[in-house]
């Protein structure tokens, strides 16, 4: 990785909590060239951040209050609408990566027909799904207060940017 990644704060919308920790987005994390989904799983493994799933991203809003969501692109290109329906419109590429802190909404516009995605979370953390939908906060305003901040960057390690910008 050459470049720091792209900083991003989506405010809290009446429905969507999104966070007060900036979303990150990492170009190029790995070399479009030398991308692939195992490439991917090693990244998030080294830096501390178990690798658990290769799919898509869902095609409607959604949120996760019980953990921080580290998505790789390991293949094809995607437009993302990242803060939820008030966010903003991001497109991703092979080898990019994106780092959700708890409560960011997010979902897949669209996509190529080839797009796949490896996800990671920090230890001990399990992803929940969350929709906006009436009824689900405050719990999930109390889960996300509760989710501890990770130790490593999946990108970076210990001394990664995530570490700096979420400190």
């Amino acid at each position: 990785m050459t470049q720091p990644p792209i900083l991003e704060n989506f405010a809290e919308d009446g429905v969507f909590p999104n966070s007060r920790l900036p979303l990150l987005i990492y170009r190029s994390a790995i070399a479009p060239q030398n991308v692939t989904p195992e490439a991917l799983e090693a990244l998030f493994a080294n830096n501390g951040w178990p690798p658990q799933w290769r799919s898509g991203i869902y095609a409607f809003h959604h949120f996760h209050s019980t953990s921080h969501e580290a998505l790789g692109v390991a293949a094809g290109e995607a437009h993302l609408m990242l803060g939820g329906p008030k966010g903003r419109e991001f497109d991703v590429s092979a080898g990019d990566v994106v780092v959700i802190p708890a409560g960011v909404g997010h979902r897949r516009l669209s996509a190529t027909t080839n797009f796949l995605v490896v996800g990671a979370y920090p230890p001990g953390q399990h992803w929940d799904l969350l929709k906006g939908e009436p009824g689900e906060r405050p719990k999930a305003d109390h889960n996300i207060a509760k989710v501890p901040m990770p130790a490593t960057d999946p990108v970076g390690g210990k001394g990664g940017a995530l570490i700096r910008a979420w400190g």
